[in-house]
């Protein structure tokens, strides 16, 4: 007999957008009352520590996707959850066979939260040519397919050549209240003291997509002219080439590549200007979390999620992808704004509250709330 509970499967909770919208999904149900299981190939991550007591954790004990097939599908004979949720395009070929195989009538949805082409066009060799293909014969036995963008879901359906209608679209959930508690907290860097230069900050992994070479770029542009120090939070493979762009630049000094912050929200809190200048993003967490700071914004308009969230510039600027100069030129017009909208209003919008219930709505159509 089938369960009441909801399951949430994804690989681990290793630090990365995905991880942390399901750890707040789950995290939100488990507020409401609804029994959660959050289903884990390896129960190992950052956002392990982040997950509430409520939240009963399943390690299927896996050491990759595809080797945890009939784990998976064991899980489903044995509990029979109401629902599952998976995360992230060959996790969902993975759950949708693994449905087949359990034979549970569990209701499945698939969240898709990248652009598909684009992450295929910067990904090589045979995966770029078959996952698209397998997501394709398998996306059609999903209960319903949501993406965490309308670019996302404009994108997936083209791709995959499905109506457009066959896809729809649920935001992600942003921890509007924890994060401000967090961002009130005082920083101990000499930068961010009372009568110093403001200070640009980005935040993200350092990787190809985020183009925070750019962003150094429109830097040096901006710091021509006015006295500022950029700030760029994260780690990835990228950390090498940035270092090197920032000791090539005539104003290295005024440049910190801070690494991995537990806590990035004081650190954008006491920033005069948050700025996105990726190549390419599912929606784009770390934009509504800035707002959440209450620190004014400047994003790239890029696929997909930006323009959405900020409202096509109401609440921010939004420049072309790549162009440093126009990103400076958004830069220097933001900090001399005397009247700023009002972020935190916008960034209210994408509560975990309004996100579990889009959520419920489709993996529980019939659940009391």
């Amino acid at each position: 007999m089938t369960s009441n509970k909801i399951a949430l499967f994804i690989p681990s909770l290793h630090g990365g957008g995905a991880e942390r919208v399901i750890v707040s999904l789950a995290n939100g149900l488990a507020r409401r009352g609804i029994p959660v299981d959050l289903v884990l190939i390896k129960d190992v991550g950052f956002y392990r520590s982040q997950v509430d007591p409520r939240v009963r954790v399943v390690d299927l004990k896996g050491k990759r996707v595809l080797t945890s097939f009939f784990a998976l599908a064991e899980y489903l004979r044995r509990e029979r959850p109401a629902a599952m949720l998976s995360a992230m395009n060959y996790v969902n070929v993975v759950a949708v066979w693994a449905r087949v195989l359990s034979r549970s009538n569990t209701r499945l949805v698939l969240s898709e939260h990248a652009n598909l082409s684009q992450a295929m066009a910067d990904t090589s060799g045979l995966i770029s040519k078959v996952l698209p293909w397998l997501m394709k014969i398998s996306y059609r036995s999903a209960d319903a397919i949501v993406a965490v963008s309308d670019g996302v879901a404009d994108d997936l359906a083209a791709t995959l050549g499905y109506a457009r209608d066959a896809v729809s679209t649920r935001h992600n959930p942003i921890e509007i209240d924890e994060l401000a508690i967090k961002s009130r907290v005082a920083i101990d860097h000499p930068w961010f003291a009372d009568g110093e230069p403001p200070v640009i900050i980005g935040v993200g992994r350092l990787s190809k997509e985020k183009d925070f070479p750019t962003l150094i770029k429109a830097f040096n542009q901006l710091r021509k002219t006015t006295q500022c120090r950029l700030v760029i939070l994260g780690e990835g493979g990228e950390r090498l080439l940035l270092e090197s762009l920032k000791d090539a630049s005539p104003y290295s000094a005024d440049i910190l590549l801070a690494g991995f912050q537990e806590n990035p929200y004081n650190w954008m809190h006491h920033a005069s200007v948050f700025v996105l200048s990726s190549r390419r993003e599912g929606f784009g967490n770390v934009l509504v979390e800035a707002m959440a700071c209450g620190t004014p914004v400047v994003s790239t308009a890029c696929p997909s999620g930006p323009e959405e969230i900020l409202e096509q510039g109401r609440w921010g600027r939004l420049v072309p992808v790549g162009e440093a100069d126009a990103l400076a030129n958004a830069i220097i017009g933001t900090l001399a704004d005397a009247s700023p909208p009002d972020v935190k209003k916008r960034a209210e919008a994408f509560g975990v509250t309004h996100a579990v219930d889009a959520y419920l709505n489709v993996l529980a159509p019939n659940c009391s709330r």
